[in-house]
């Protein structure tokens, strides 16, 4: 029952946040259910006599397959729990492990990856039913933010219904003319298709021979505006926009050409889009070119060479420690398949690089700095703390974008 699985799945957090490991932690709570006290007794115990097969070996032999299975199956950087009991009930119910695995199903995996990130959880509960229970990580919390966007904007501007003007001013006949327009669109809304690849009207790897678009009269500058958001947004997030802001198309453009991360975003704008040009000198396009000193760790089995959106939360250093032991198990020599992809996995989920022989650290504020544009120490000082440069870096623009949208205004201003 759901009363059950709660309180199980806040403990599951805790007790493998203290170093215990999955399975051990399934284990004593399948046989003590929610009482504390003797699931720690229990995970003692374990630990001493090493009564459970679940246990990773020790030793200098190579790491046996239950311990690879272990490795894909850990979920990864739980230090802490705070998710609130009540909120879990109601968001979604979840079963007790089965007897015969013993381990969480990818589903709750993620939904603990993604509360631990601080997400609440019915944001992520509503996000892998939007996204679908494959969906990325990067993905869900895409989706997230871009929810959390559009409530905060709904809040702010509240969808009235817009009466015609009176009176003979220009601001008013715009007005009309607006709530005109408003007034053909369709009641049901489709989602935008995201266009492949995401260049929008051109970037400086992929230029596109665009003359000019369609703007309707009432859109056209100046006044000039900007608004942007995250590509995956939630269903008629960016039909309301587009409806709000003059029936403007969103250009759809992914930092990937022309940056060392992946960043897929949405702008709608009346800006000039002829004659653009890029930001000289042009940043680091591969992780290589914005991390030179990297190329001597790395190891060929990662294929990387473009980073994942940037979050506002970092792997910890009890992750990539579990990384660096289980890849000097084998020495020199590459890993099995299960091991690399627990690697890949993780450092694609946190955007971790390679520092040296099998370690692999998360972005430092300042490396995330220079991956969107910013000065050095742009974030630095001021009384904010390291997490709170993390989460704003996260939650801002790419400044290459930015500046190539603005290129073609140049002259006007």
């Amino acid at each position: 029952s759901s009363s059950v699985g709660v309180p199980r799945l806040k403990l599951i957090g805790q007790f493998v946040g203290m170093g215990f490991p999955e399975k051990m932690v399934l284990k004593a709570i399948e046989e003590n259910e929610i009482d504390t006290d003797l699931i720690l007794n229990a995970l003692l115990t374990y630990s001493t006599l090493e009564e459970t097969p679940e246990v990773p070996c020790t030793n200098s032999s190579p790491v046996s397959s239950d311990y690879c299975e272990d490795l894909t199956e850990d979920i990864s950087d739980i230090d802490s729990w705070s998710a609130d009991e009540t909120d879990v009930r109601d968001a979604f119910k979840i079963s007790p492990p089965s007897a015969k695995t013993g381990s969480l199903s990818e589903k709750e995996k993620k939904l603990l990856d993604l509360v631990n990130m601080g997400y609440s959880v019915e944001e992520a509960s509503t996000a892998m039913e939007r996204c679908g229970p494959e969906a990325l990580v990067a993905v869900l919390t895409d989706f997230i933010c871009a929810a959390q966007m559009a409530k905060e904007q709904d809040s702010l501007y509240p969808d009235e219904k817009i009466k015609p003007h009176s009176n003979g001013t220009c601001c008013g006949k715009k007005k009309r003319k607006f709530y005109d327009m408003s007034k053909k669109k369709a009641v049901i809304e489709d989602v935008i298709r995201l266009p492949k690849p995401m260049i929008g009207f051109g970037v400086p790897s992929h230029p596109l021979d665009v003359q000019n678009r369609l703007l309707p009269e009432v859109a056209r500058g100046p006044p000039y505006f900007y608004y942007e958001n995250v590509a995956l947004a939630p269903k008629g997030v960016w039909d309301t926009m587009s409806r709000h802001l003059y029936e403007i198309e969103p250009e759809f453009v992914d930092s990937k050409y022309f940056s060392a991360a992946a960043r897929k975003r949405g702008y709608i704008h009346n800006l000039p889009i002829e004659n653009r040009f890029p930001l000289v000198p042009l940043p680091p396009l591969t992780i290589n070119q914005a991390f030179p000193l990297s190329r001597k760790w790395w190891p060929s089995w990662d294929t990387r060479d473009k980073l994942n959106c940037i979050q506002t939360a970092l792997a910890s250093a009890k992750l990539t420690e579990r990384i660096r032991t289980a890849l000097e198990k084998y020495g020199g020599d590459d890993p099995p398949a299960s091991v690399q992809k627990f690697v890949m996995d993780q450092s694609r989920k946190w955007n971790l690089v390679w520092v040296g022989k099998n370690k692999t650290a998360p972005l430092e504020p300042d490396e995330v700095e220079m991956i969107l544009g910013f000065p050095k120490n742009h974030t630095r000082g001021g009384g904010i703390s390291r997490t709170d440069r993390f989460k704003s870096l996260g939650n801002s623009f790419q400044v290459g974008h930015f500046l190539l949208l603005l290129s073609s205004s140049m002259e006007i201003f």
